[in-house]
């Protein structure tokens, strides 16, 4: 991931760049080692100026996930999922 100030992105594009606070352009989706890890982050974004959780958080036991927005208005979701415990729930469903 490069994060860029406008002036440093236009060097790379001749394209308008898009306004993200009125527009969607991209969600962005980065994996954790932890929950502690997905709430550090998401609490680190907003210290640095971005907006945390502008969607519900997402709690399925197995798998944790929060957002932000930076300060640009970008989207970012953060996720951690304990693959051992959602592949035996899989599997449990599968023999049912």
């Amino acid at each position: 991931v490069m994060l860029l100030t406008h002036d440093k992105y236009r060097q790379f594009t001749s394209k308008k760049i898009a306004d993200a606070k009125t527009s969607s352009q991209v969600l962005i989706c980065l994996s954790a080692d932890s929950r502690d890890a997905v709430d550090d982050m998401v609490g680190k974004a907003q210290g640095a100026g971005g907006g945390a959780d502008p969607g519900p958080k997402q709690d399925y036991g197995f798998m944790y996930g929060r957002s932000f927005e930076d300060p640009d208005g970008h989207h970012w979701e953060v996720m951690w999922m304990d693959v051992a415990a959602a592949t035996a729930s899989q599997s449990a469903t599968a023999a049912a």
